[in-house]
């Protein structure tokens, strides 16, 4: 890939990151796309690859998502509980 294809797919991946913390979606994600569509038109049989095995992405993603969820509650419940025995023993 030439140098100025890397130069638009880094340019304007990372504008759109700025755009889209910044607020402003329709923009950011428009810079993205750019960004994206230049990648796909070097690498169309990855992108293909990437297009026919996605509800397999999304289902890992998910995945990963509710396994997080069960962490974060384990760990919420677990400082509750130390939280209130700790304070039982400084208590008295």
């Amino acid at each position: 890939m030439e140098n100025w294809k890397h130069a638009l797919i880094a340019g304007s991946v990372g504008v759109g990151a700025l755009l889209l913390l910044r607020g402003k979606r329709p923009a950011g994600l428009v810079c993205a796309g750019i960004g994206l569509a230049t990648l796909a038109s070097e690498y169309p049989e990855k992108f293909r690859d990437i297009r026919t095995n996605f509800h397999e992405y999304v289902e890992q993603g998910a995945t990963l998502l509710d396994v997080a969820s069960r962490v974060g509650e384990r760990i919420s419940d677990m400082s509750e509980t130390s939280a209130s025995s700790w304070y039982r023993f400084l208590a008295g």
